[in-house]
């Protein structure tokens, strides 16, 4: 098994991450500094990330209703409050799937599973993410239209989105989105770009995934039902 894999399926971290822990030269391998790219065989090699050993955990995944003024990661150099702070309890040590900003609040998944967090945030397994969005100016119906059909960004085009026109003010109008890709601040960029920047953002759900009924700062296990879709929509469902 590549160590990357290994390592996500620990709880340490997604794949992606995983490699650059790798690189940094973070993990080792029967006391050896490992390489990106690495394989092992879990039942017989040692595995340490940061000096501890690594093993697989029972894994864990919790939906978190993120309120605004907290960062989405693990540790913050400026001492700010993170989401792994909101979720005091969970029985494992857990990370963010994905990333809101500061300012958004929502849905937001964590789990020991890197595996599970890899395929969520993937553009291949085009998992959706709902949101809500009060955006600047009265947004016309065409160009709720452009963002369906995708616009170009600084870092290439927009996959198509469902845009849908909730309500309107004087001076600003009530959107929901649905996108599959992950990119950083996507939906901030996407309404500045046709001439609507973003007030308030929420994210409403991952897939089938949603925190309704938690307060702000409140978090739950996912049930059965709902760890089975998200396993279905990646995949995950036939490996098992």
């Amino acid at each position: 098994m590549r160590l990357q894999k290994y390592l996500a399926e620990c709880g340490v971290a997604s794949r992606r991450e995983a490699e650059g822990h790798i690189a940094a030269g973070r993990v080792s391998v029967n006391g050896t500094q490992a390489i990106v790219g690495q394989t092992i065989d879990p039942d017989t090699d040692a595995v340490q990330f940061d000096g501890r050993d690594v093993g697989r955990d029972r894994k864990v995944y919790v939906v978190l209703n993120k309120p605004k003024g907290v960062v989405t990661t693990a540790h913050d150099t400026h001492d700010r409050k993170t989401v792994l702070d909101c979720v005091n309890g969970v029985s494992a040590r857990v990370f963010p799937v994905g990333r809101l900003d500061y300012d958004v609040a929502g849905t937001l998944l964590l789990t020991n599973d890197g595996e599970m967090a890899f395929r969520l945030t993937h553009p291949k397994y085009q998992v959706h993410k709902v949101y809500l969005a009060w955006v600047d100016g009265i947004m016309k119906p065409e160009t709720a239209r452009q963002l369906e059909t995708g616009i170009t960004l600084d870092d290439g085009e927009t996959a198509p989105a469902r845009v849908a026109i909730l309500k309107t003010t004087a001076t600003a109008t009530l959107v929901r989105l649905v996108i599959h890709e992950g990119r950083k601040h996507l939906v901030k960029r996407m309404c500045a770009a046709v001439g609507h920047p973003v007030r308030d953002l929420q994210r409403l759900a991952i897939g089938s995934v949603r925190a309704t009924g938690l307060q702000p700062g409140e978090w739950r296990y996912l049930n059965d039902r709902e760890i089975s879709v998200l396993k279905k929509v990646t995949g995950l469902e036939q490996e098992a």
